[in-house]
């Protein structure tokens, strides 16, 4: 265990190379957390509303994933809205920075209802573009080492699908690997340096890795029910780190739900790009 917490819905982990520092989210609680695993710092800051997203700024700051559209925090926390977009009944879920730069954030309806949320683009001048319509638990959003794949998860469908990257566009969507049923469904994901897919399973209480070709080839059984991503970090990107939710689970038979996990020695991570805004 890296930290003892009780996230309601412990998200979106991503390592801040520039700080050395671990930046994650509890959506439910609004709150943006950071960690620093060589010294033991820790910051909460409170996001006024629900946030599924936070990710390194290039000059500083965070980019987030709100509720009501996208935000900027600067290095000295003020706030300002770079893409303002309200939907009655929807917020922001997970969300990943491109290669390029941009952001890729994706959006869900509060009930889960069938293709009620989205996939969107937004570059660093707040200009968005919807990728994918219609998507119900936009998740689990990475790109392979050179750039050319990316991967995604719509949750419910129990599918990670991968798409072929040309520049801002993609396509190509396919079906990369199955999550069987009863095994949980697939959440947020990250990719390693060797281009294998890591992926944090809702209710299947485990995060497995699949080789490049799609082949399961490890399954790490965890003590909570809900893992929700995974990213790695530490000074060598050697440690995965595993954010939980304790939403729906009894604290006395899951004293460790909603608490940041890490896997030390894990594998070997990829330095993730910096928002270019």
């Amino acid at each position: 265990m890296a930290l003892r917490t009780r996230a309601l819905l412990g998200e979106g982990p991503t390592w801040d190379g520039a700080r050395q520092r671990l930046v994650w989210v509890d959506i439910l609680n609004s709150r943006v957390h950071t960690f620093d695993p060589a010294g033991g710092a820790r910051t909460v800051m409170a996001a006024g509303q629900h946030v599924g997203a936070a990710k390194p700024r290039e000059g500083g700051g965070l980019v987030v994933n709100l509720r009501d559209g996208i935000g900027l925090y600067g290095t000295d926390g003020a706030f300002s809205w770079l893409h303002r977009e309200v939907v009655l009944g929807r917020r922001g879920n997970d969300a990943a920075v491109a290669p390029d730069g941009a952001l890729w954030a994706g959006t869900m309806p509060y009930g889960e209802q069938p293709g009620g949320g989205d996939l969107k683009r937004v570059t660093g001048d707040g200009t968005a573009a919807t990728v994918l319509p219609e998507v119900t638990v936009s998740n689990g959003i990475g790109w392979s080492p050179d750039g050319s794949l990316m991967y995604y998860n719509d949750t419910p469908t129990r599918r990670i699908d991968v798409f072929d990257v040309s520049g801002p566009e993609v396509a190509g969507r396919r079906t990369f690997a199955e999550i069987e049923e009863g095994a949980g469904y697939p959440d947020g994901l990250t990719v390693d340096a060797e281009g294998a897919v890591w992926v944090a399973l809702w209710d299947g209480g485990a995060v497995r890795r699949y080789t490049p070709d799609g082949r399961l080839d490890r399954v790490v059984t965890l003590p909570v029910r809900r893992p929700t991503a995974c990213a790695f970090g530490g000074t060598e990107l050697r440690d995965l780190y595993v954010t939980t939710a304790s939403v729906g689970a009894d604290p006395a038979a899951s004293p460790l739900a909603g608490s940041l996990l890490v896997l030390p020695g894990a594998g070997q991570g990829l330095a993730q790009p910096a928002f270019a805004g």
